[in-house]
């Protein structure tokens, strides 16, 4: 048996998950689904809500645990878990990188989005620098984010985004390679992405090299459009 703690992207909430968990709970792992904070049951104001804090949240699911985690990042969620691993690298069996950013030290999302021609995400989001958050226009968000997922799942999801804090798109990781870049590190590729696209995936892993990459031919969301193909993949790191 295995614990997965899985971390959602910008925008999301542990709902993104609904599909997936059942199926990875079926072959009798444990699952847990955070929140970050501003999400769910949280109230925390935009104003609060930064990358560390995001970590240490993930951090103390971590060690509620019973015995070291398969930790999954999705897109944003790939900041938070790297510097998750930061903090508690013995607590964490692997990283997974779900089409997600994958950082080295001193990089933030912000930069690690620059040059991305195939992501339409900057071109769609709409920026409040008084509330410091941004989100995605609504019209915009199946091409973006769900391009290959049915009209059902596009309806559920599209109405639960939230704003995201610009400080957490905006600040930097900071990992050591004796710490975060000790934990065994995998990657899960989306080639119709259209919020990371393909090329600047590869790009990140090929900087920051991982011990396995495998590929879904879907979009920004496998655990929509493909859940079954995506828990296979994760079932196989548990193995």
């Amino acid at each position: 048996m295995a614990t997965y703690v899985l971390v959602h992207g910008a925008w999301h909430g542990s709902w993104c998950w609904q599909k997936l968990a059942p199926l990875i709970k079926a072959e009798g792992h444990v699952v847990d689904a955070v929140d970050l904070p501003g999400r769910g049951n949280d109230q925390t104001p935009i104003s609060e809500m930064t990358l560390i804090k995001y970590a240490e949240l993930v951090r103390q699911r971590i060690e509620s645990a019973e015995e070291p985690v398969i930790l999954v990042g999705h897109s944003l969620g790939g900041m938070v878990i790297t510097q998750a691993a930061e903090l508690v690298p013995r607590r964490i069996a692997i990283l997974v990188y779900l089409t997600a950013f994958l950082p080295r030290d001193g990089q933030s999302l912000q930069q690690l989005s620059e040059g991305d021609h195939k992501a339409l995400v900057r071109s769609n989001m709409i920026i409040n620098k008084e509330q410091g958050s941004s989100i995605i226009a609504q019209h915009a968000r199946r091409e973006v984010f769900y391009g290959e997922c049915n009209d059902e799942d596009v309806t559920f999801a599209v109405s639960r985004h939230v704003p995201e804090s610009l400080a957490v798109i905006g600040t930097p990781v900071r990992i050591t390679d004796q710490r975060a870049g000790s934990v065994r590190r995998f990657y899960i590729e989306c080639l119709r992405d259209r919020a990371i696209g393909i090329d600047k995936q590869r790009k990140m892993y090929g900087a920051r090299p991982c011990e396995r990459v495998l590929t879904i031919d879907t979009d920004h969301s496998p655990f929509l459009s493909r859940p079954e193909e995506l828990a296979n993949h994760l079932l196989s790191l548990a193995r």
